[in-house]
């Protein structure tokens, strides 16, 4: 009960957001059953709009608090790139490329052609052992999840990965909806790696940890060069936030409960 009340509390605090719905429980209180057209966000009671004119409405309720606060936040000046939710909501509504959903889940599966992990360099020596040392567990991570043989190479041709592999990404990624498959390909377009955003979206490696093994080689290059001031520190701070948000929107957006329980084994 005391969650609950903090839930109302919370949604006071937040008047851009409005969701159409019945009103629930006694006295007539700000909560909403989940309605079949999704939540609405209203900006000085004016109905959010996407950049293709259509209605701005989100398929769950914390998705919708979540982007209230993205608008909530912004001060004298909107900043839409530090709006990664609300972009990507704009994304899933618009559909801009057109694509269907078998589209979207060959696109993320193709990633494994080019996986940042699976490329290993020969030299120097002491990159080549740290890549196998922080990327070798991630790889075998993935390969025992996912009961797939995945592997790595140094060629400049990349992996040999088997028609099975691919097979089993795809019919993995069928299990989500054309929602979260949007965010799964943004996290991926962040990483470069359709294998550390699984490990990232599956809750098995944190943000921190992801964007880190993205960035191994640049990270190694600043250790033993030094970083530019001001500039690394911020491409880090921005790839975190972007894979950060995309992956709280896929799991705001998926609603199924066989998903929600994938992503708990292992």
């Amino acid at each position: 009960m005391w969650r609950r009340r903090l839930l109302l509390q919370a949604l006071g605090r937040l008047p851009a957001l409005a969701a159409r719905g019945r009103p629930l429980g006694p006295g007539g209180g700000r909560a909403y059953a989940p309605p079949a057209g999704g939540f609405e966000i209203n900006l000085d009671h004016r109905k959010l709009k996407t950049p293709q004119a259509k209605l701005f409405t989100v398929p769950s309720e914390a998705l919708a608090i979540a982007v209230a606060t993205e608008w909530d936040s912004q001060k004298d000046t909107i900043k839409f790139y530090t709006m990664h939710l609300t972009t990507l909501c704009n994304t899933a509504l618009d559909n801009p490329t057109q694509r269907n959903k078998v589209q979207l889940i060959r696109a993320a599966v193709k990633f494994l052609e080019t996986d940042t992990v699976c490329y290993r360099v020969e030299e120097p020596a002491a990159l080549a052992e740290l890549q196998k040392k922080e990327w070798d567990p991630i790889v075998a991570w993935a390969e025992k999840r996912y009961n797939v043989a995945i592997g790595s190479s140094t060629s400049i041709m990349g992996p040999n990965i088997p028609a099975s592999t691919r097979d089993t990404f795809i019919s993995h990624l069928a299990s989500y909806n054309m929602w979260a498959l949007q965010g799964i390909e943004y996290v991926i377009t962040q990483l470069k790696s359709l294998i550390l955003s699984m490990g990232l979206i599956d809750r098995h490696i944190t943000v921190e940890k992801a964007v880190l093994l993205s960035r191994l080689e640049e990270e190694y290059q600043i250790q033993r060069w030094g970083n530019v001031e001001w500039a690394h520190d911020y491409d880090l701070c921005e790839l975190r936030a972007r894979a950060a948000a995309g992956t709280l929107f896929v799991h705001l957006c998926s609603e199924s409960s066989t998903v929600k329980h994938k992503l708990l084994q292992d």
